[in-house]
């Protein structure tokens, strides 16, 4: 089995050298006979990969698409990978690299054999990623990130179960549009059939391999973008407080330290940054934005800019400040 895999592999290499082998030549190559040859060159072909042969003596045998590049042999688990790992590097804040990972998609696509392509297609297609600082990251099984991708390229219904926080485990059944990548954490945008309603579910809350349903036809999207519909709904619409702060550094150093599952930031001018995010306690925020350890004004909600001077307050006499004139110290 080796010895016949290293040959086919052979085989590979030398028609990657070549437009066009003859039988004969390729036989005398590999010390084998033409037998032997068109043996290998059939299982080659049963593979996937494109080898077309011309009949008569000026005939030969000639690698299809891909004959400019290596040759690669990459089984399912592999070719997804690939495909996840190029794709976040693609998206990436490496200067340069996400446009070398894009041309390498697409020459990747060109040369796997055409069991692969689908799969390595769908995933590209199906997958988004949202740019931030590194962060721990959340488990996520290959095969349900594979079924997911797979269920939302052929449109069909899932089911699986799941387990949302501070909630017992229950099965889902949802429309799968969208997989969002945040760098540490994975989620699926869906339409829910029980809830007959859009949901942001996290892969690694996913209990099983999703089990596909019916086909679907596709719905109108709840947003044009939906990785920016992904980030909206896990940094603001499921807290108590929507918190909006203006900082006074620019975007790219506050995105170096605010992940982007943590908040929405938009440039505003040249050195200011606006944060939108989404809180149960207005304390936290402060003690965060205080740690930034640059200057903030806090629009909304009002509520936070009271705990703002409250807070002033008890850390200025905990310095020992003098309180302003005309106001005395507390008594107690």
């Amino acid at each position: 089995m080796l010895e016949t895999s290293a040959r086919l592999l052979h085989l590979l290499s030398l028609l990657q050298l070549r437009r066009e082998w003859t039988g004969a030549a390729l036989a005398d190559r590999m010390a084998v006979t033409e037998r032997t040859v068109r043996r290998d060159i059939g299982k080659l072909r049963s593979l996937g990969y494109p080898i077309s042969a011309s009949p008569g003596i000026a005939g030969g045998y000639q690698l299809g698409a891909g004959a400019q590049l290596p040759p690669l042999l990459l089984d399912d688990e592999e070719a997804l990978a690939v495909a996840l790992g190029l794709t976040a590097v693609a998206s990436g804040p490496v200067s340069g690299i996400g446009e070398a990972s894009i041309r390498a998609l697409v020459k990747l696509e060109q040369v796997l054999p055409g069991r692969l392509r689908p799969k390595f297609s769908a995933l590209r297609q199906s997958v988004s990623v949202l740019s931030g600082p590194p962060a721990s990251a959340s488990t996520v099984n290959p095969e349900i990130l594979t079924a997911f991708s797979t269920a939302i390229s052929e449109r069909r219904m899932a089911s699986f179960r799941y387990q949302a926080f501070e909630s017992p485990e229950g099965r889902r059944i949802v429309e799968p549009y969208k997989l969002v990548s945040t760098g540490r954490r994975w989620y699926l945008v869906a339409w829910c059939t029980e809830r007959q309603d859009w949901r942001t579910f996290r892969v690694d809350r996913c209990q099983s391999v999703p089990v596909f349903r019916e086909k679907f036809a596709p719905r109108p999207l709840p947003a044009r973008d939906l990785a920016a519909y992904v980030q909206a709904a896990i940094t603001r619409s499921p807290y108590k407080y929507d918190v909006v702060i203006r900082i006074a550094s620019p975007l790219e150093l506050v995105a170096a330290q605010v992940p982007a599952e943590v908040a929405v930031l938009q440039a505003d001018g040249p050195g200011h940054t606006v944060l939108r995010s989404g809180w149960d306690s207005l304390d936290l925020p402060l003690i965060r934005m205080a740690g930034l350890g640059v200057e903030f004004e806090i629009l909304e909600p009002e509520e936070m800019r009271q705990r703002a001077r409250d807070a002033a307050g008890r850390l200025g006499r905990a310095a020992g400040a003098a309180p302003p004139a005309g106001e005395l110290p507390p008594t107690h």
